[in-house]
């Protein structure tokens, strides 16, 4: 009798799994394997969702009316942020100054590699490291639109980098809230790592994932303009990336070296943003000195050879209408002015975040919309819009109106052009938010939630194995949630209790839970929230399946490789080599796609 009811409850628990696992499914199947628009897949999605909640989870109906309402406002927030960043680069187009933009990077090295290591690496992490959510993807994408790139090579390029920078964006906020807040509210925690206490074994967690990530993400430039000359170039070769290899390593480690050392001895606070500005005090001279360049240039096809699949709304052709400009001087604006509201953005993102009187303002009370108690489900929403990049971005538009001197007409078009392409990203984020918050929310009924349930069981059967596998529980969060911050909250606690069921103790848990880190931010590349977003600001509807399906190429050699370096320093033994044995055949593998020359394709090498 006894071992009849464990197989039926052992039953029970399968099954409950592989119905947690149907949401998650769902986006796959529909957005990634067949491809269909996001808007569609994310409304099969939520249904399918809330059936389960109300079903299976046995959650009331207002509960999730509470999760889906507070998914619709955490939505229109994520639009005003796209809005803001559209806006940016529409008034940047209207005033004329993206052409001495352009003129400054082509000066600079007309290499598109060499545009995507400088703008989307290093430019994109010092903004990651400000802001977060999202910011860098839809700063960066459109700006690398904007100088000539198709717009799918743009996001993807700005998708790939978000994956290192991210534990430490928004001025270390993934590991400060996520893991802190995900480990702060168990008595076993505070007993098993005493004497120390919790705020010091954060630290040195994030000491750890500073380590981890600098070991991972130093060939993040490298993979990064491998993708964009295997899927955008001419020849479709991964090599053709791969020949810039010393000034994308070399920019890899000018980030990461100082970002690891500012992790491990500061804090978490800071090693993003500064190892972004370090990286371009380092990479920028070297590159005007042509430093470690590469013998030839790559430049993307003609534009009648490109795809119409690359195509965006916003693409190089409306920047070329707009070099014209309707203000006088848009053709005499120099290169510092021209880039000037980009300035002007990193350094209000530092000052919102690090000053705290100002911060203390922008998050208080008074300047925070709060929707208490939805429908009496105990669901709280808030929308602090003061302190949301979307109120700089926007902040700098008007700025940059009277440091381009521009006429209000011409605003008044970048606006309107803006808010068209706001529109056009609204639906899938109306309906993806609200299908995360009932998917997070299902602990709230008589069951564990949907994401517990499912790493349950993945720890369940891997068993002593578990880091190997911590990782892509991180990114699983991630993907869900469209937030590392989230994911840490989410499986932080999980990830420790996991790491002391198979007798890592605290020292192996600390590592196991830097690994839930890591893979909370590789899976930034691939969340519907940042592909989504990051599609809007260029105009790429409808394709976001196709660049999670490229962007899950990067994304795996992540989680496989944090999840590897992880047993090293838990095991050492034989796990160092197979990590570099790991590294080398991912490299190998893509170095020998020589690519294809299609009949009458153009050349995307020409000499210097």
């Amino acid at each position: 009798m006894v071992r009849t009811r464990f197989r039926g409850e052992a039953m029970a628990s399968s099954v409950l799994v592989l119905l947690a696992v149907v949401p998650i499914a769902v986006v796959f199947l529909l957005l990634v394997v067949m491809e269909l628009p996001a808007k569609l897949a994310m409304l099969v999605a939520y249904l399918a969702t809330a059936g389960l909640a109300l079903t299976v989870w046995g959650l009331d109906i207002p509960i999730v009316a509470g999760a889906t309402v507070s998914g619709l406002i955490t939505a229109l927030t994520l639009l005003f942020i796209i809005f803001g960043a559209i806006l940016v680069l529409e008034t940047v187009q209207e005033s004329g100054a993206v052409r001495a933009i352009r003129r400054g990077f082509t000066d600079l090295s007309p290499d598109r590699r060499v545009q995507a290591i400088i703008i989307a690496w290093l430019f994109g992490s010092m903004i990651e490291g400000a802001s977060g959510f999202g910011t860098p993807a839809a700063i960066a994408a459109p700006l690398l639109v904007a100088i000539g790139f198709p717009a799918m090579a743009a996001v993807l390029a700005a998708l790939i980098i978000q994956s290192t920078p991210v534990s430490f964006g928004a001025v270390g906020t993934p590991m400060l809230v996520g893991v802190a807040t995900g480990l702060s509210n168990s008595d076993d925690v505070v007993q098993s790592i005493a004497p120390m206490t919790l705020s010091d074994y954060v630290l040195d967690i994030a000491a750890h994932v500073a380590l981890v990530h600098m070991l991972v993400g130093f060939v993040i430039p490298l993979l990064m303009v491998g993708m964009m000359t295997r899927f955008f170039g001419a020849n479709r070769s991964f090599r053709e990336g791969f020949a810039v290899w010393k000034f994308a390593l070399f920019a890899g480690l000018a980030f990461t070296l100082p970002y690891f050392i500012v992790g491990w001895f500061l804090g978490p606070e800071f090693p993003s943003l500064v190892g972004g500005m370090i990286g371009l005090l380092i990479v920028i001279p070297a590159a005007k000195r042509g430093f470690l360049m590469p013998k030839d240039v790559f430049e993307f096809p003609k534009r009648a050879g490109w795809n119409e699949h690359w195509y965006g709304t916003l693409d190089a052709a409306d920047a070329k209408e707009a070099e014209a400009g309707s203000s006088p001087g848009a053709r005499d604006i120099s290169l510092v002015r021209a880039w000037s509201p980009y300035v002007v953005i990193a350094l209000l993102l530092v000052a919102t975040r690090i000053i705290e009187p100002v911060k203390a303002w922008l998050v208080s009370p008074a300047a925070t919309l709060a929707f208490e108690d939805l429908f009496g489900s105990g669901i709280t929403a808030r929308a602090q819009l003061l302190y949301s990049p979307g109120a700089i971005l926007i902040l700098t538009s008007l700025i940059a109106v009277f440091i381009y001197r521009m006429s209000w007409v011409s605003y008044g078009r970048a606006v309107s052009a803006s808010a068209k392409t706001m529109i056009k990203a609204a639906p899938p984020l109306l309906l993806a938010v609200p299908m995360v918050q009932v998917f997070l929310n299902t602990g709230r009924g008589p069951l564990e939630s949907m994401p517990l349930v499912l790493a349950g069981g993945v720890s369940d059967a891997v068993g002593g194995a578990w880091p190997l596998f911590a990782p892509v529980i991180g990114a699983m969060g991630a993907f869900i949630a469209g937030s590392n911050t989230v994911s840490n909250m989410m499986f932080s606690l999980f990830q420790f209790s996991a790491a002391e069921n198979i007798g890592l103790g605290a020292a192996g848990a600390m590592i196991v839970v830097t690994l839930q880190a890591i893979g909370g931010a590789a899976g930034n590349m691939i969340c519907v929230h940042n592909v989504v977003a990051a599609s809007a600001v260029v105009g790429l509807n409808d394709r976001e399946g196709e660049i999670i399906r490229m962007t899950l190429i990067p994304m795996a050699y992540y989680v496989v490789q944090g999840g590897l370096i992880g047993m090293a320093l838990i095991h050492g033994g034989i796990w160092p080599i197979i990590a570099i044995a790991w590294l080398a055949v991912v490299l190998f593998l893509m170095w020998s796609n020589k690519g294809r020359q299609p009949a009458g394709a153009p050349a995307t090498l020409a000499a210097k």
